[in-house]
């Protein structure tokens, strides 16, 4: 960390050695923590509610649609709150907002106010206040998570100058890095008091993160107020968003390219939602699903830089069309130990039971999707964005994440409740006997839902390059 002052995009050779400002180092220093909150909680929210007895619906609708959805479609309007009061602010806010709502998950234990069952009941019999402090916690959470996202990822495009590209790696780095930070340690205090106290861990990481922010972070802004190749860009308000948001969707393949990306982000969601599902009620009675998780940021962190160098000159349609591919496949897989396999409860070399393994192997594998898919969003977004609206367009690029938790959590849970689960049979230690074939037929409808999202995609493709195709001849 050299000086405060960030690279200009102006910038020449000998500018772009310079290292990082610490305002980006302190920002990715931030982004651990929060990602080590969060990911201290992600893998067990779906349980954890289904615990304190919200049913086999509110858990997933809660986790996916009120919690997803507001962490990744809030930032339209976070985004342009905190573009108002500066980036700091609405970081300290954040955190508070933060640290209260994981307070507010954990304290129904703390405090004798619900009680955690073992078992994950069908039906709703948890009492008002539990009902009402859980719900607020998630929207608190939801609410803190949303304004992280663009602040944070806003401070590292400005403080990047001419390295977009490596300060955007160092950022995805980060976050994973974060991941696994906050699942070990999730990992060490659930096992040595109980599951009640991952939330207390998240409490601790959020309020770090407000320390940090509080002495070491400074925003970009201020930082470049007074040399004078900043410039500053009008802000937009409120109803000028909104505006935007709708003149975006007017676009019909934008909004087309947002329906073919959200399957693959609907099946990403299962892996907080249907995964820990089939591991809690059809596997273990009291299954490591954090450390079973850690098979996400594990192969990211592995393997981002391999996948990049390797497959980095693939076209970004066709790496997008195999992360949907390679994500639909990776559910699939658990279709084998249910006919291969005496048992889906056998331990796997006296680890785990094999359909547990199985199912770690699909969290890893759906990572490999991810590298695919994801990264190549940005610049296919860029590419299909027109002239002079290309910040607009990527604005939004989160969007199909947003559409694919909101849609992710009910429908998960329907896939679950209705269709793995029919016809199941409740064992003496609470854990359900399934049909083997309901079962693989769930599992068939995840890969179904990848395959269909990879031919969306191809057929968008084609739609894009005959409309290429025409302006060019318009051009001629």
């Amino acid at each position: 960390m050299s000086s405060d002052l960030p690279n200009q995009q102006g910038a020449g050779p000998s500018d772009a050695k310079t290292s990082f400002p610490s305002a980006f180092w302190f920002a990715n220093l931030t982004e651990l923590f929060e990602r080590s909150a969060y990911y201290s909680v992600a893998s067990w929210v779906v349980p954890y509610l289904g615990m304190l007895g919200l049913g086999e619906y509110w858990p997933s609708v809660l986790s996916s649609t009120v919690l997803w959805g507001l962490v990744y479609f809030m930032p339209i309007l976070s985004g342009t709150i905190a573009d108002q009061v500066g980036f700091k602010r609405s970081l300290l806010v954040a955190f508070v907002l933060l640290a209260i709502g994981y307070f507010v998950e954990g304290a129904p234990v703390w405090f004798g106010i619900g009680e955690m069952h073992m078992e994950v009941a069908s039906e709703v019999w948890a009492n008002g206040a539990t009902i009402l402090m859980l719900v607020m916690g998630i929207v608190l959470i939801g609410l803190g998570g949303s304004v992280i996202k663009p602040c944070v990822s806003g401070t590292v495009q400005k403080t990047a100058g001419v390295r977009a590209t490596m300060a955007f790696a160092l950022f995805y780095m980060t976050i994973n890095i974060g991941s696994l930070m906050g699942r070990g340690t999730s990992w060490i205090i659930r096992t040595n008091f109980d599951l009640s106290y991952v939330w207390g861990v998240g409490v601790v990481f959020s309020f770090i993160a407000f320390v940090v922010v509080l002495l070491k972070y400074k925003d970009p802004d201020d930082i470049q107020s007074g040399t004078e190749e900043s410039e500053k860009k009008p802000k937009k308000s409120v109803g000028q968003i909104l505006a935007d948001m709708v003149l975006v969707l007017k676009n019909p393949r934008f909004t087309f390219f947002l329906i073919a990306t959200s399957g693959f982000w609907f099946l990403y969601n299962q892996v907080y939602n249907v995964m820990p599902l089939y591991w809690k009620r059809v596997l273990e009675t009291n299954p490591a699903v954090d450390v079973y998780t850690m098979a996400n940021p594990f192969v990211i962190v592995a393997f981002q830089l391999l996948i990049t160098k390797i497959f980095g000159k693939m076209r970004p349609v066709v790496s997008i069309i195999v992360g949907n591919v390679v994500v639909g496949l990776a559910f699939i897989i658990n279709v084998l130990p249910i006919f291969l396999a005496a048992d889906i409860r056998a331990d796997f070399w006296d680890l785990a039971p094999i359909a547990s393994v199985v199912g770690m192997a699909t969290v890893g594998i759906v990572a490999f999707g991810e590298l695919f898919a994801a990264p190549r969003a940005y610049e296919y977004v860029g590419a299909m964005a027109p002239k002079g609206q290309e910040g607009l367009f990527l604005g939004y690029v989160n969007l199909p994440v947003a559409i694919g938790a909101i849609l992710g959590g009910p429908v998960g849970a329907a896939i679950f409740n209705e269709v793995m689960c029919k016809g199941a049979v409740e064992r003496a230690d609470g854990l359900l006997e399934l049909d083997p074939h309901q079962n693989a037929l769930g599992w068939g409808i995840f890969l179904a839902i990848g395959l269909g999202s990879a031919v969306l995609m191809l057929a968008y493709h084609f739609w894009l390059k005959h409309d290429m195709a025409k302006r060019e001849q318009q051009v001629d």
